[in-house]
């Protein structure tokens, strides 16, 4: 088992303590470690999962996109999968192949969670390799099908105002709350007790069928096919769909599509409650049972040729929220016993598996956590080493830097 050189005192080695932040770059893993890890998620991998249990830490995000560096620099891989939709991605892609504008103007389309310094920082760092391989350069994709975007609503109410203005405000009255989901999702306003009443995809259906029957609303790309679109959107929500299922196959299909055309190695990130390798239930969604998930889905494809690493932390300050320690069921309580900075387990090493598999659950702290339903929040898998090959844990988060 190898040893990661530290200092004086400090536990090392794939299920040991690494208690202090690198000195260059104030990183809660050593860059040795690091290294480690990267090179053990790479051995004989297509896909690499890497969730986060939280996409508000920066901490989190700075070892998943300390660990993507190395996989690009050192192990070959040539591509970054993200929930988002494609036109999404493909502004990310374009300037991370030297496109205008800037890091954060390019995310301005993007999905809230990626908006923010830290994935900016990232960016940067994937044009600036790319400006370097110009013959050899990371591309970025994503994996969420089309979707409607805020600009189709501002041109369905353009059609509309311009071809029967005294419909306009009823228009408007449907869409004006519904497009709010592109900032705050539906289910997430609910939790928080902001959401106006009545469901989006019913306000979205309504105004469909006061466009639809407009003079010139069915060209093609005109107002009908727009409205079709934020119908979609809504009824396919989490909210719309009444759970977290169902996204699997299609998230999937869209990393093993780009695989089978580019043959490209790929990085995915995501939630690990959709980069897990088994099947898994959320204990915030009561009754729900056993989901498939994207990584499990990829598990199936690729067998061992997905490995999935899962980042997690103990408690902190996250800026939406603070996170208390955790519940003593979860497995995030036994992972920060001792309260070392970071620690990280490769649960494939054998006395490792032996130690910590089992039925586990996964502290995720989403856009509907609460503190007061800490131990409600969680992804319980059956195996902890069937869903993730790697843990990571962080004793200590803190709030990621959103853009303007």
């Amino acid at each position: 088992m190898p040893n990661t050189t530290a200092a004086a005192g400090q536990a090392t080695g794939p299920d040991g303590d690494l208690s202090h932040r690198h000195p260059a770059d104030d990183l809660p893993l050593p860059g040795a470690a690091l290294d480690e890890i990267a090179a053990r998620l790479a051995a004989g991998a297509e896909v690499v999962g890497v969730g986060e249990s939280t996409r508000f830490s920066r901490e989190t995000f700075a070892v998943r996109d300390q660990l993507f560096r190395r996989l690009v620099r050192e192990h070959g891989f040539r591509a970054l999968a993200l929930q988002d939709d494609p036109v999404a991605a493909a502004a990310l892609d374009a300037y991370a192949n030297g496109g205008p504008g800037s890091a954060a103007y390019a995310l301005a389309g993007a999905w809230r969670p990626w908006r923010t310094a830290e994935m900016a920082a990232a960016l940067e760092w994937v044009r600036a390799f790319n400006r370097d391989h110009p013959d050899d350069p990371v591309r970025i994709f994503g994996v969420r099908p089309a979707r409607a975007r805020p600009a189709d609503y501002e041109a369905v109410l353009a059609f509309v105002r311009a071809t029967a203005p005294e419909l306009l405000a009823r228009v408007a009255a449907h869409l004006d709350p519904v497009r709010t989901a592109h900032e705050t999702a539906e289910h997430v306003q609910r939790a928080r007790g902001v959401h106006p009443g009545r469901p989006f995809a019913e306000h979205a259906r309504d105004a469909l069928a006061l466009v639809e029957p407009l003079p010139g609303a069915d060209r093609p790309g005109g107002a009908a096919e727009r409205m079709r679109l934020i119908v979609e959107f809504h009824e396919h929500s989490v909210a719309g769909r009444g759970s977290y299922a169902g996204e699997a196959e299609p998230w999937a299909g869209a990393v093993v599509d780009f695989r089978r055309r580019t043959g490209l190695r790929v990085v995915y990130w995501d939630g690990l409650g959709h980069t897990s390798a088994a099947g898994a239930g959320l204990g915030l969604a009561s009754g729900a049972g056993t989901q498939a998930t994207t990584g499990s889905v990829l598990r199936e494809r690729y067998g061992a040729g997905y490995v999935s690493a899962a980042i997690g932390f103990h408690h902190g300050d996250l800026g939406v929220v603070t996170v208390p320690p955790p519940a003593a069921d979860l497995v995030d309580a036994r992972l920060g016993e001792g309260a070392p900075a970071a620690r990280w387990l490769d649960l494939r090493e054998q006395d490792v598996r032996r130690r910590w598999d089992g039925p586990a659950k996964v502290r995720v702290v989403s856009g509907v956590y609460t503190p007061e339903g800490d131990a409600a929040e969680h992804l319980a898998v059956a195996s902890l080493a069937a869903a993730f090959d790697v843990l990571v844990h962080l004793r200590r988060a803190s709030a990621v830097h959103w853009l303007p």
